[in-house]
C-alpha cells in the first residue's frame, strides 16, 4: 500500500515500496485527489525510472519491474500510467552485449551499459548465441529469449525478424573470423530466412585467403568456398577472373547449405562470369574483360585450359567451350571448336587446308585432354539437338561464325537428310519433330583415300551411336515413329567404302546366301555386323529381312536377271522368307524359280512350292519354289502361290500288292513309319509313271526298292535317311551296322 507517510488503504501494485505526503480524505485512508497528489504521482514515477535506470542486475530480471497498465486502484492507475510514460525514454533495459572492460572489444562500436527502450530491438526467431554475436554489430538489440514479454510490448520495444537483423549486415567490414561465428550460431535456421547473408570475400592476392577483413557479397549463391590449400584452382587467378571467393576463415559448412559451392575447377568452369569470358574471347575489345586487370586472350586460354584438365573433363562435357579463343597455327585468334589437334586422329583424315590447326606450341604445351574438352577436334564432333522441327529450310546447312555444337546446321545436306525422313510419313500441316539428334559433323570433310581409317573412328563409343541408334520422330498425330540417322544416312549415299557407296554392298566373308546379288567390298576393320547394317553392307541374310524393307530387296535383287543365284541359294533364301509375316512383305510381280533345273525369273503368278518329292516328276517346265517342306505352307501363303500337291491329283491308276514293313526299318525309323505299302509292278499315277506316291489316306505305293525306301522315310519324317531305309531293305543283315552308324547322327 502506499504509505502517506504512514500505511494507508490505498492499494499499490507497482514492486517497490512508496512513501510520500500524500494528502488523504477525511478518513485518513485515501489519497485525496488534486494537484499535489497528481504531482507527488509525478514524482515518485520520476523515482521509479531513476531506481530502474540506476540498477544494474544480472540477466533481463529487471523486465519483471515493468508495472502492467492496469492498476489495482486509481492512484495505482494512475502511478502506472506515469511510469510508463517515462520508462521508454528510460536507460535500464539490459543490452545482449555488456560493454567490455576498458582495452577490450571491438574499438569500432560503443556497447552501452543500458538500453532505452524505445532504442531497443529484440530479435525473433533467432538464438542466444546469434543475439549474442549480432549485438556486436548492433547494440541495440536485448538479450534473446524476450521475444514474447508482454513488457516489452507495453514498452514498444521494436521486434525485428532474423532476416530482417541479417540484411543490416550488408557493407559490414568484420574479420573473417566473426563472420564464421556468426554462420556456427546460424546452424540450424530455416535456410529461406537466410538469403540475403553476406559473405566476406577473399581478396585479389594469395594472402587474401588467410586473415583480415574486406569486402562482402550479399546471399552466398553463386559464391565459391576455398577449398583446402594446396588444392583447386590459385586464388589469385579467381579473383582476376572476378569470380567471389569466400574468405577462408569464414568458409563455414552453412554457407554450401545455403547455395555455395566449393571452388572445384568444375564448378569455377561453370560460372557465368566465366562463361561470358569465355563467350566474348573473340571480342577486340576483351568483351566482359573491361577491367585493367583482367586476362588477356591467351591468359585466358591458360587458365580456361588449366581448369578443364583439373576437372577431368571430356570432350561434349561443356559444349560451351568450343567458343573459347585460341592462337591457330598462323597465330591467329580462332573458337576452339574450328581448330583441329595436330597429329590427332582426325587430323590424320581429312583434307589438307580444310581447317586450321592449333598452335603447335600450345598443343605441345597442354596436350589432347584439355585442348579435346575445349572443343579442339581431336575426333570427330558430335552434334546433340532435341526437339528439332523437320523443316528443310530451317535446316540448311550454315557456315561462317562459330556455332554452338547443338546447331543442327553444322551438318552437311542436313536439309536433304530432313526431306527424305518426311517423304516417309503423309503430308502436314504441322511437321513432325525429332525428339533428339545425335549426329557425327564434318564428315565432308574426309579425305576420300582415307575413309577406312576415317569409318574406323566412327565404329568407336561414342560416336558408333549416332551410326547405330535410330532417330525417334514425334508425329503430329502424337504418334512416334523411327528413322535411319543421319550419320548412317550420310554414309549411306558417299563412297566411303571402297570407293563405293556402301548401301547395297556385301561384306567380303558374308552370307553365302547373297553372293551373286550383292556386289561384295573389303569392310576390313568391321567386324561389328551392326555398324556394317548401319552403313547398308549386307552381312547375312537374317539381318537383311531385320531391316525395314529389307525383304523388298531382297526380293528385288532375286527378280533381276543380271544377278546369279543358285538353286541351292534359292532354297536357303526361300525358307528365310517363308519366316516373315505376309503383312510386311509387298507381292512381286516376278520370282526367281527352278525350271528344268535351271534357275530363272518367272511370272509370279505361275509359280509352285514344292511340298512333296513324290510328285517331281510332274514338275516338266513348272517353276518350282524350292524351300524345306515344314515351311513350304507359310512360304505359299506369303507368295499366294500354289503348293505342288495342290497342283496334282495324284491318284493311283496301277493295282498292287500290300506287303509288311521289316521291323528293322521301323527300328530305324521311329513309331512314325507306316506298317505296311503295296508294291507295283508299274506304278502309274495321273497316266504317268512314278517310283513312289504317298496318298493323302497314308498309304504308300511304291514300284522299286528305291521307292519303297524314299517313300517309307518320307512318311516317317526322316527324309534324309532313305538311302539307310534302301540299304537295309537290300540287305537286312546290316542292321547292327546302320544302328551303330546311327551313334554318330
Amino acid at each position: 500500500v502506499v504509505h502517506a507517510p504512514t500505511p494507508s488503504d490505498e492499494p499499490l501494485g507497482v514492486p517497490a515500496l512508496l512513501i510520500a505526503s500524500f494528502p488523504l480524505d477525511t478518513t485518513r485512508r485515501h489519497a485525496a485527489p488534486g494537484p499535489l497528489t497528481d504531482h507527488l504521482v509525478r514524482c515518485a514515477a520520476d523515482a521509479y525510472a531513476a531506481l530502474l535506470a540506476g540498477w544494474r542486475p544480472v540477466g533481463p530480471g529487471i523486465i519483471d519491474l515493468v508495472p502492467g497498465p492496469l492498476g489495482k486502484g486509481e492512484l495505482d492507475g494512475e502511478l502506472r500510467r506515469a511510469i510508463l510514460e517515462r520508462l521508454p525514454r528510460t536507460a535500464f533495459l539490459p543490452p545482449a552485449v555488456r560493454p567490455a572492460p576498458e582495452g577490450e572489444g571491438d574499438a569500432l562500436v560503443e556497447f552501452p551499459e543500458a538500453l532505452r527502450p524505445r532504442e531497443a530491438e529484440v530479435v525473433e526467431g533467432a538464438g542466444a548465441e546469434t543475439v549474442r554475436v549480432l549485438a556486436e554489430v548492433l547494440p541495440t538489440l536485448l538479450p534473446a529469449g524476450l521475444e514474447r514479454r508482454v513488457e516489452l510490448r507495453t514498452l514498444g520495444v521494436a521486434r525485428v525478424p532474423l532476416a530482417d537483423a541479417v540484411d543490416r549486415l550488408a557493407g559490414l567490414e568484420k574479420d573473417p573470423q566473426w563472420w564464421y561465428r556468426l554462420y556456427d550460431s546460424l546452424a540450424g535456421v530455416d535456410p529461406d530466412r537466410l538469403s540475403g547473408l553476406p559473405v566476406p570475400l577473399a581478396g585479389g592476392t594469395s594472402q587474401a585467403f588467410g586473415t583480415g577483413g574486406g569486402r562482402t557479397t550479399i546471399g552466398p549463391r553463386q559464391v565459391l568456398l576455398p577449398t583446402p590449400e594446396g588444392t583447386g584452382p590459385d586464388p589469385e587467378v579467381l579473383a582476376r577472373l572476378g569470380l567471389k571467393v569466400a574468405h577462408r576463415d569464414a568458409a563455414h559448412p552453412l554457407l554450401e547449405k545455403l547455395g555455395a559451392l566449393p571452388a572445384t575447377p568444375r564448378a569455377v568452369l561453370t560460372t557465368p562470369q566465366v562463361r561470358a569470358a569465355v563467350a566474348a574471347s573473340l571480342d577486340d575489345d576483351g568483351g566482359a574483360w573491361d577491367e585493367q586487370d583482367t586476362p588477356d586472350a591467351e591468359e585466358l586460354a591458360d587458365t580456361v585450359l588449366a581448369l578443364v584438365r583439373d576437372a577431368g573433363l571430356e570432350p561434349g562435357d561443356e559444349p560451351w567451350l568450343g567458343a573459347l579463343a585460341l592462337p591457330d597455327e598462323e597465330g591467329e585468334l580462332a573458337p576452339a571448336g574450328e581448330l583441329v589437334l595436330p597429329g590427332s586422329a582426325f587430323a590424320s583424315v581429312i583434307r589438307e587446308d580444310e581447317l586450321a590447326f592449333v598452335d603447335a606450341e600450345l598443343a605441345h604445351r597442354w596436350g589432347e585432354q584439355p585442348l579435346a574438352a575445349c572443343g579442339v577436334l581431336a575426333d570427330f564432333a558430335l552434334v546433340r539437338a532435341t526437339d528439332v522441327v523437320l523443316d528443310p529450310d530451317e535446316l540448311e546447312p550454315r557456315e561462317g561464325d562459330f556455332a554452338e555444337p547443338d546447331d543442327a546446321g553444322l551438318l552437311d545436306a542436313v536439309d536433304v537428310w530432313c526431306e527424305d525422313v518426311l517423304d516417309r510419313f503423309p503430308d502436314s500441316p504441322v511437321p513432325p519433330v525429332a525428339t533428339e539428334l545425335v549426329a557425327v559433323r564434318d564428315l565432308d570433310l574426309v579425305d576420300d583415300d582415307r575413309w577406312p581409317q576415317a569409318l574406323a573412328l566412327l565404329a568407336r563409343p561414342p560416336l558408333r551411336d549416332a551410326l547405330t541408334q535410330p532417330v525417334r520422330i514425334l508425329l503430329p498425330d502424337g504418334t512416334h515413329e523411327t528413322v535411319r540417322p543421319y550419320t548412317a544416312w550420310w554414309l549411306r549415299g558417299n563412297p566411303v567404302l571402297d570407293g563405293r557407296r556402301p548401301a547395297g554392298l556385301l561384306a567380303a566373308g558374308g552370307d553365302p546366301l547373297l553372293h551373286g546379288l550383292y556386289e561384295q567390298a573389303d569392310a576390313t576393320g568391321f567386324d561389328d555386323e551392326q555398324v556394317l547394317r548401319a552403313l547398308g553392307v549386307r552381312t547375312s541374310v537374317a539381318a537383311l529381312l531385320d531391316e525395314p524393307g529389307g525383304a523388298a530387296e531382297l526380293l528385288d535383287r532375286l527378280a533381276d536377271p543380271d544377278r546369279s543365284v543358285t538353286a541351292a541359294q534359292l532354297h536357303g533364301l526361300y525358307g528365310a522368307l517363308a519366316d516373315l509375316d505376309p503383312d510386311r512383305v509387298t507381292l512381286p510381280d516376278e520370282l526367281r524359280a527352278v525350271v528344268d533345273g535351271r534357275v530363272e525369273v518367272v511370272d509370279a503368278a505361275g509359280a509352285v512350292v514344292v511340298d512333296s518329292p513324290d510328285l517331281l516328276p510332274f514338275t516338266e517346265g513348272v517353276p518350282l519354289l524350292p524351300v524345306r517342306p515344314s515351311r513350304a505352307a507359310e512360304l505359299a501363303e506369303l507368295f499366294q502361290v500354289r503348293r505342288l500337291s495342290e497342283s496334282v491329283t495324284g491318284r493311283v491308276d496301277s493295282e498292287g500288292v500290300e506287303h509288311d514293313v521289316p521291323e528293322p526299318v521301323g527300328v530305324l525309323l521311329g513309331p512314325r513309319t507306316p506298317g505296311t505299302y503295296v508294291e507295283h509292278e508299274e506304278l502309274v499315277v495321273d497316266g504317268v509313271e512314278l517310283d513312289w506316291r504317298l496318298t493323302d489316306d497314308g498309304v504308300l505305293h511304291a514300284a522299286t526298292l528305291e521307292g519303297v525306301a524314299a517313300g517309307l522315310a518320307w512318311a516317317a519324317g526322316q527324309w534324309p535317311r532313305r538311302f539307310e531305309v534302301a540299304a537295309l531293305l537290300e540287305d537286312p543283315s546290316r542292321t547292327a551296322e546302320l544302328a551303330r552308324d546311327r551313334w554318330f547322327d
